[in-house]
């Protein structure tokens, strides 16, 4: 798996190696978030907005590309939906550590319990060539909902 750190692609889609942990790769990338939304918070709306997009659009398919590499639809490596998905999530919410912190316990406990219609979207719709999955586009709404 280190392997994946030498291919730039794979290295966005991993997290920067934050997915090769061996425990909690999820939380692992969504840490990674954190630090990108620290370092983009300062950021008016008009401008965070497309750095999010810019980081979205391209990362969706390096993370197919590493999906289809690893043959595994959503490996649990594959983590830049986690950061992508928690830079979603602080969208509308104000700046503070505790805002930070509520942001990634939610997003955490959305991703971990997939609440209706999460869960039922996860279950049931495969992305195909589509990534992340439809589910990993849903989450962040129901995160900035409870922050």
């Amino acid at each position: 798996m280190k392997q994946l750190l030498k291919h730039p692609i794979h290295l966005f889609s991993v997290g920067f190696g934050a997915g090769l942990v061996s425990i909690a790769p999820g939380t692992a990338g969504t840490l990674v978030g954190v630090v990108f939304y620290i370092c983009l918070q300062s950021l008016s709306l008009s401008w965070y907005l497309p750095v999010v997009a810019i980081l979205f659009i391209p990362g969706g398919w390096f993370c197919g590309v590493t999906a289809r590499t690893l043959v595994v639809h959503d490996h649990p490596a594959i983590v830049w939906d986690e950061i992508v998905g928690f830079l979603i999530t602080m969208i509308a919410v104000p700046m503070g550590w505790s805002w930070v912190l509520a942001g990634f316990i939610l997003f955490r406990l959305f991703d971990i319990a997939k609440p209706w219609p999460i869960g039922i979207i996860d279950r049931h719709v495969r992305g195909g060539s589509v990534y992340p999955p439809p589910n990993e586009k849903i989450r962040p709404l129901f995160s900035v909902g409870g922050a």
